[in-house]
């Protein structure tokens, strides 16, 4: 069996010192880590030196937790209000729907009576227009009784006491016929 360990690297102290910690605190062996090294920055291609590409990777992480805290924030300050009062609305909307549906009800009830009313309105004034007429007539036939009345009485005192019957007869012939003509 061949060994496959067969290259080597030289190192400082401190090197090895740091080594030594790593391999420590990860609990493995300093060859192992050495090798789990090469593979984690062959496969990541990041170059050792390269500090700042950790950094910059910190930096976007909390960049993005602010992002989203911001986004968390407006979530509670903004968007969960609105959905609240907007279904504050959606009941109150429903609650205007059924009273807008009585007040149609109401109305439609209304104008029901109103046509009954406005029917009745026009009756009455029939009514009043008939007996305004009937009111008329019956002045002009006042008028027209005192009239014969008038004449009656004139034609007999005319006559006098002594006048004959047949002229007192013709007298009361006439105001008879006239009466019959109102």
């Amino acid at each position: 069996m061949e060994d496959i360990n067969t290259k080597s690297v030289r190192y400082p102290v401190a090197t090895d010192i740091k080594l030594d910690k790593i391999a420590l605190k990860l609990g493995r062996t300093k060859k192992t880590t050495v090798i789990q090294m090469v593979d984690y920055f062959y496969r990541s291609k990041k170059d050792p030196l390269d500090l700042n590409d950790e950094l910059l990777k910190k930096e976007l992480v909390n960049g993005n937790n602010r992002i989203i805290g911001f986004f968390k924030t407006q979530e509670k300050d903004f968007l969960l209000p609105i959905f609240s009062d907007s279904g504050k609305l959606v009941i109150i909307a429903k609650q205007h729907t059924l009273y807008f549906k009585e007040v149609g009800t109401y109305l439609k009830q209304e104008i029901e009576n109103s046509k009954k009313l406005a029917e009745g309105m026009t009756a009455l004034e029939r009514g009043i227009a008939r007996t305004q007429t009937h009111l008329e007539d019956k002045a002009l036939l006042k008028l027209r009784f005192s009239k014969i009345l008038e004449y009656y009485i004139a034609q007999r005192e005319s006559l006098g006491w002594t006048t004959a019957n047949v002229k007192k007869e013709e007298l009361q012939a006439h105001v008879r016929q006239s009466l019959e003509n109102l």
